[in-house]
């Protein structure tokens, strides 16, 4: 009665485990409201008339570990990668949304990209602020580049 979906080629990336919040970024919050820092999701679309800032993404929810599909913003993923995947509830939930299944190439391309883009956006979220003492947000754990400056 229902097929078992195949495998297919999608990006995966992870929650940033602190992300800035509030007047000026001053505040840390762990993970978003949706995933806890560190989260595995899976990116099924995005928005490129938006410039990707807002992505759709299938992951485990952060107090019941259900599976949920959210839009979220791309600047609070991380490491995005190609990887063929086999869970059932990523696939069903990308085919019930009618996401086309790309190749490894075109997966590796877009990841590569997202990455790309999120960490612009995540420099951009609080142009010309400094970072608060102590600061845990992923430019500071990851030793990037930092905030970007408004000149």
């Amino acid at each position: 009665m229902d097929e078992t979906p195949q495998p297919r080629w999608m990006i995966v990336a992870n929650v940033v485990r602190w992300r800035r919040y509030g007047d000026g970024g001053q505040e840390l919050r762990p993970g978003t409201k949706a995933y806890r820092g560190g989260a595995r999701v899976f990116v099924v679309d995005s928005y490129p008339g938006m410039g990707h800032e807002d992505v759709t993404t299938v992951g485990q929810a952060r107090n019941t570990g259900h599976w949920i599909t959210i839009d979220m913003p791309s600047r609070h993923l991380h490491t995005c990668r190609a990887r063929l995947v086999h869970a059932l509830a990523v696939l069903r939930r990308a085919e019930k949304l009618g996401v086309a299944a790309h190749t490894e190439e075109c997966a590796r391309e877009r990841a590569a990209g997202l990455e790309r883009l999120a960490a612009l956006y995540r420099r951009e979220a609080h142009p010309g602020v400094p970072h608060p003492g102590g600061c845990l947000c992923h430019e500071c754990l990851s030793g990037g580049p930092g905030p970007v400056s408004s000149g």
